[in-house]
């Protein structure tokens, strides 16, 4: 196991483009990182880079203090897991695991016991003499996973594993890299575009879009303390509402109506808030936003009604025609057009600025008077 580092990391590639721009980050040894953002956002080109499959531009890559750029990927001590498992299909399940030992010398009785203790630690030892092809998605996953665990590597790369898996199998396996991470504390590198993935596997999540860092934090940091409107509107499933908003005269305008007392400096805002924390109203009451129901899901254990905020015009900012979703009670049934009033929480409603998206305080309870 071994500290990772970025240190200034930037890639250009020859037609212009920027996958990276900047790259600062260190990966601590024995921990679980996420890579997490959209597609094209630069994740997968920073794993590229550290297992030397590709050079940056400028910039030190640093793996146990050990600066890495010019070193091929064999000489890095890295194992990597892809997305479509890259399994030998004519070798059984002991050969694959086995391979990459046997490669690089490892004696045979060694080899053959790492294999025994890898395939029980993910639980495949009874499907040594299989091979790939009689094998489950998840099976599958589990061997190539072994494949990189059973070299004792400075680092694990893990490039979107589970993409390939069907939801349930997606649950079972991402259960099983948890408790694999915890039993053999590996530095891990996991690349996803997947959030709910991010949030339950990291010990950090790095959200990164076009190129850049634009968070880098614990779930709880990420989820309940966004630096930013991309942040907030890429974490979470559904993700925040993203209200504009106005500030005019101590008070906070939103959708034409003025809401609550607030103590950001005047003029045009963006207000966030989670689905979960707002309070849902059968037709407008004093202090919360107008808006008309779009549609209604009922989900079983809750139902989720999106609307529309009602349009108006306040000075300088537009507010109209904006969806926002809340968790209603199960068995809540609402027509389309049905008006309604939603409240926004004291305590978990975020102030962004509306040019640059940055946050402008962590919480309502600090922007809105009391």
């Amino acid at each position: 196991m071994a500290e990772v580092e970025f240190r200034a990391v930037t890639r250009h590639y020859p037609d212009g483009v920027s996958a990276l721009k900047g790259l600062d980050l260190t990966i601590a040894d024995g921990e679980f990182l996420v890579l997490v953002g959209p597609s094209g956002c630069g994740k997968s080109t920073a794993l590229r880079l550290l297992a030397g499959l590709d050079q940056p531009t400028t910039g030190e890559i640093l793996i146990g203090g050990k600066r890495v750029n010019k070193l091929p990927p064999g000489r890095r001590d890295i194992a990597m897991v892809f997305q479509n498992y890259a399994l030998y299909p004519h070798m059984t399940v002991h050969r694959n695991l086995a391979y990459g030992l046997r490669q690089r010398g490892t004696p045979k009785a060694e080899a053959n016991q790492r294999v025994r203790d890898t395939s029980r630690l993910l639980e495949i030892d009874e499907l040594l003499d299989r091979k790939p092809g009689q094998l489950s998605g998840g099976q599958r996953q589990r061997v190539a996973m072994g494949r990189a665990l059973v070299r004792r590597p400075q680092a694990f790369l893990l490039d979107e594993p589970l993409s390939n898996l069907d939801a349930k199998l997606r649950n079972q396996v991402r259960g099983d890299l948890k408790r694999l991470h915890r039993e053999v504390p590996v530095t891990s590198i996991y690349v996803t575009h997947d959030q709910v993935e991010a949030m339950t596997l990291g010990d950090r999540l790095c959200v990164m879009s076009n190129g850049e860092v634009q968070q880098i934090g614990s779930t709880d940091d990420i989820y309940n303390r966004p630096a930013n409107t991309f942040v907030a509107a890429f974490m979470g499933s559904p993700p925040m509402n993203l209200i504009p908003a106005v500030v005019r005269d101590g008070m906070l305008h939103v959708g034409g109506a003025a809401v609550t007392a607030a103590t950001t400096p005047p003029g045009p805002v963006i207000v966030g808030a989670r689905p979960e924390h707002l309070h849902l109203h059968r037709g407008f009451v004093e202090g919360s936003v107008p808006a008309r129901v779009d549609f209604v899901e009922p989900l079983g254990s809750h139902t989720l009604v999106t609307a529309i905020v009602d349009g108006r015009t306040h000075e300088r900012a537009a507010i109209g025609g904006q969806r926002v979703t809340v968790y209603a009670p199960a068995g809540t049934d609402l027509s389309p057009s049905t008006p309604v009033g939603i409240t926004l929480p004291a305590k978990q409603t975020y102030f962004f600025d509306a040019a640059s998206g940055v946050a402008l305080s962590g919480t309502a309870s600090r922007a809105i008077a009391s």
